[in-house]
């Protein structure tokens, strides 16, 4: 659930090299709009979701619009791992935005999903599941379900993912579109994604789509050893830093991969 990833428009370049962001003034113009709106009129686009729609109505014809994602807005950017490509061409995004972006739903921007939430754009979906170098024999954990694309993504690639969001509404909604979609490797649960999920640790990988201003300690002792965790680290409405965390040996290690902005990690009051 984030705003997008920086960009430096003098160059069309990010600061880490070899990920190049080139969008164009409308892009980001329109990337702004939507995380305004999003933000400051939280329940909005909620009334306008309609998600009556099975995994077989997927194939209606938006295909062309999925291979174009991949090609130039993954592949062309540097995505190289093919069980990714896959994994974002096979999973249809149009299903988990609400009606009125729909027309949006393959262009590279974060879009909003109502209580002031956004689903992150395609480009960071596959960066940060490359990243944590998903295994079919993977358990999975995911902190912030929202609308439930990057969970769907990871079902495609891993054997089991557990995801947690904090929003009741977005977490009941994400659990039943999952489940007309056929994800049943899919466990959805709402609450507070701080603590992670005890029981179902360790994990070989969690994958963090909210800002906090320092990693939670329990997500690191929930890592399996040679795990990998992503997660976005920084202050909240400022430019943060998409961080990946390594497990290896009971040594934790942390290394700076890009700029990005995403929406505060929320805690249970």
């Amino acid at each position: 659930m984030m705003f997008r990833a920086i960009t430096k428009q003098q160059t069309g370049k990010s600061s880490s090299p070899g990920h190049s962001f080139a969008p164009g003034y409308h892009v980001i113009a329109l990337s702004l709009l939507f995380t305004f709106v999003s933000l400051f009129s939280p329940g909005c686009f909620s009334p306008a979701i309609d998600w009556g729609c099975s995994a077989a109505a997927a194939a209606d014809g938006l295909e062309a619009e999925r291979e174009r994602m991949v090609a130039q807005q993954l592949a062309d950017r540097g995505i190289t791992d093919k069980n990714v490509l896959r994994a974002l061409q096979t999973v249809p995004r149009h299903l988990f935005v609400p009606k009125k972006t729909r027309r949006m739903a393959y262009a590279d921007v974060p879009l909003p999903i109502g209580h002031g939430q956004t689903i992150s754009q395609p480009y960071i979906v596959a960066f940060m599941t490359e990243i944590i170098q998903p295994g079919s024999n993977h358990r999975v954990l995911e902190i912030g379900t929202g609308s439930g694309y990057q969970a769907a993504v990871l079902a495609e690639l891993t054997d089991r993912v557990y995801t947690m969001e904090i929003i009741p509404e977005l977490a009941e909604d994400a659990k039943d579109r999952l489940q007309k979609l056929g994800y049943a490797n899919v466990e959805v649960r709402q609450g507070d994604g701080y603590n992670g999920w005890p029981e179902a640790s360790p994990f070989d990988a969690i994958v963090v789509t909210a800002a906090a201003e320092f990693i939670p300690p329990p997500l690191i002792d929930q890592l399996k050893e040679g795990g990998r965790m992503i997660i976005p680290v920084g202050s909240p409405f400022y430019v943060q830093h998409l961080m990946l965390v390594e497990k290896n040996q009971g040594r934790i290690t942390t290394r700076k991969l890009l700029p990005v902005r995403f929406v505060p990690f929320r805690r249970s009051e």
